[in-house]
C-alpha cells in the first residue's frame, strides 16, 4: 500500500496525543497515512477527537475552528504540514479576516448565517 508522510504539531494540550513525540506544550510527529488519507483519517491515527481541536493549519492555511470543522474530508498530500491548536488557543482578531485557508473553510463561512469569521463558534444543529 502506497503512504504519505504527514508533518503534524499538536499545540497546548493536544500534546498528549503525540505520545513519545509529547512536550510540555507541544509535540512534533511524523504520521502515516494511506494515499488518498483526510483530516478525519489524521484524528484517527491520533487518537484525537475532533471537538477538542480549535485552530487548525494545513500548510500555512486556516481549515477548522471551533465548533466549524468542514476539513474532515480533505485529502492530505505527502509533507503536508497540520497544526492543531487546542481550544484554549487563541489567534489575534486582527489576521482572521485576512487569512488564507483551504476551499473547504471558506465554503463553509460563505454559507453560514451572517456570513464570516466570527469571535465564537456553536454546532449547528
Amino acid at each position: 500500500m502506497e503512504e504519505i508522510v504527514l508533518d503534524v504539531w499538536l499545540y497546548g494540550a493536544l500534546a498528549r496525543f503525540g505520545g513519545e513525540a509529547a512536550r510540555p506544550s507541544y509535540a512534533h510527529l511524523d504520521v502515516p497515512l494511506p494515499v488518498g488519507g483526510t483530516v478525519a483519517d489524521l484524528l484517527g491515527y491520533l487518537h484525537m477527537p475532533g471537538e477538542e481541536r480549535g485552530i487548525t493549519f494545513i500548510n500555512g492555511n486556516l481549515s477548522a475552528l471551533p465548533g466549524l470543522q468542514p476539513d474532515l474530508g480533505h485529502v492530505l498530500a505527502h509533507g503536508d504540514r497540520v497544526a492543531f491548536f487546542d481550544l484554549r488557543s487563541m489567534w489575534p482578531f486582527q489576521y482572521r479576516h485576512g487569512a488564507a485557508m483551504i476551499g473547504e473553510l471558506a465554503d463553509a463561512l460563505d454559507t453560514r448565517e451572517g456570513g464570516g469569521l466570527h469571535h465564537t463558534y456553536h454546532e449547528e444543529g
